[in-house]
């Protein structure tokens, strides 16, 4: 299927002061357009030097213009890019200028929506470019980039392959009894069951993919002045919370997100709890706030600074579900112990935090198996766990003795779920609101 598309342009870099801008063109005009704004011809696939020119001559800036041929382009259509000074009025008159001489300004993710129409990439890819873009780690980027390079694309491929071939045996020999025999139903359990065992594989991962993505919470939770803001501002490295020598000076929750090695970590700075009997009604809504992070976080850092007191004890027993740490502080003003279950650091003088920031990372790790190699999304989910569905109905279908019809449609629907992730079956409102979320110029 060909795809007759108008020409558009966008500013592809952000639009402030710097060194360069890129203003991209995509369509059949775009070496057209290129040919009346460029001051030199130029050649395909090659980097050519020249000026832009409005309609009078006039030169507007010196620019690099680099023509691309499509199939092999970004959006699998005649593409131009244009790097310019980084000047606003610059970018914005060559743009303008562009859109003088016949394309239109792209909407939300167009070029990536054309490169996904155009059959250059499939739609599992499309969205990892969306990832990758919105990446705030390391290990979000690599997982973004492998379904870029279409590692889920081939998973599911591969789910689907073994499905396609039963699926149409069925059929043959629904519809030509006399000459094909009936599919063994003892097949067709077998690959469904073997197929649910891949989809589980992949579902697993969820949870994985989400803390790749959004972060681990972690919370810092203990008493009153034990030094919970002064670390949450040490591992910030800048000074985030109020630290004072009296007690109950955080009165709510502050959350900042930092890289730590590679991972996202939403770190959690929460009030003390003691007694609310000794607190004011703000102290006392601000402990309620700190019981509600223990139970939302994902790792626990117990802080204490002599010794676990009874408000202490009964803390660690709200979090034995929990992954934690003890974490003794103060070590700066009070001997170090050296106890194994303990972590002993200095928020004043950075003793003992490195070792701290390798034990979370430990923990995190502990989140994300190694062979996470890719994320799937919300959307995508939805679809394994339809083509689940779809093949557990198939089983007990094909066990209940049903004509094979019932089970066929079945085998259909999980194929359909399957395909709606590599978008070879979508509606129109999938597609768009996929594309909405794409920023303009990409």
């Amino acid at each position: 299927m060909e795809n007759n598309f108008d020409t558009i342009c966008a500013i592809i870099t952000p639009l402030a002061l710097g060194a360069v801008g890129i203003i991209r063109i995509s369509g059949e005009e775009s070496f057209n357009i290129a040919r009346k704004i460029f001051s030199n011809d130029f050649e395909i696939r090659k980097i050519n030097y020249g000026f832009i020119v409005d309609k009078d001559n006039n030169k507007i800036d010196e620019v690099i213009l680099l023509p691309f041929k499509g199939p092999k382009s970004y959006s699998g259509e005649d593409v131009v890019e244009i790097q310019t000074h980084g000047s606003p009025v610059i970018i914005n008159s060559i743009l303008e200028l562009i859109i003088e001489h016949g394309a239109r300004i792209a909407q939300r993710g167009e070029f990536t929506k054309r490169a996904f129409l155009n059959h250059r990439i499939d739609l599992s890819q499309a969205e990892a470019v969306l990832d990758l873009i919105q990446s705030k780690s390391k290990k979000s980027a690599q997982s973004a980039l492998s379904n870029l390079g279409g590692y889920l694309k081939n998973e599911i491929n591969n789910l689907k392959n073994d499905l396609v071939q039963i699926y149409s045996r069925v059929i043959a020999s629904i519809d030509f009894p006399e000459d094909v025999l009936e599919v063994d139903k003892k097949d067709i359990v077998s690959i469904c069951s073997d197929k649910i065992l891949e989809i589980d594989k992949i579902l697993n991962n969820a949870k994985s993919s989400d803390f790749i993505k959004d972060g681990i919470n972690l919370s810092l939770i203990g008493a009153p002045n034990v030094g919970k803001s002064s670390l949450f501002n040490c591992l910030l490295n800048y000074n985030r919370s109020i630290v004072t020598p009296i007690a109950g000076t955080t009165r709510d929750t502050i959350k900042e997100t930092i890289n730590l090695d590679g991972y996202l970590i939403n770190f959690i700075d929460t009030a003390g709890i003691r007694d609310k009997s000794k607190a004011d009604l703000v102290e006392q809504i601000g402990i309620e706030n700190s019981i509600r992070a223990i139970n939302n976080s994902d790792i626990i850092l117990f802080l204490f600074e002599h010794g676990k007191n009874e408000i202490d004890k009964k803390l660690i027993n709200q979090i034995n579900d929990k992954k934690y740490l003890f974490v003794r502080t103060k070590t700066d003003i009070n001997p170090v112990n050296n106890c194994d279950d303990v972590i002993e650091i200095s928020s004043k003088t950075g003793f003992g935090i490195d070792k701290l920031k390798n034990a979370i990372v430990d923990l995190t790790k502990s989140f994300i198996p190694d062979d996470t190699n890719y994320v799937s999304n919300k959307r995508q989910q939805v679809c394994l766990k339809k083509a689940k569905d779809s093949l557990i109905n198939v089983i007990e279908t094909s066990k209940s003795n049903d004509i094979a019809d019932f089970y066929a449609m079945d085998l259909k629907s999980a194929i359909l779920a399957l395909d709606e992730i590599t978008g070879e079956v979508l509606t129109d409102s999938i597609l768009n609101n996929i594309f909405d979320n794409f920023c303009i110029g990409k």
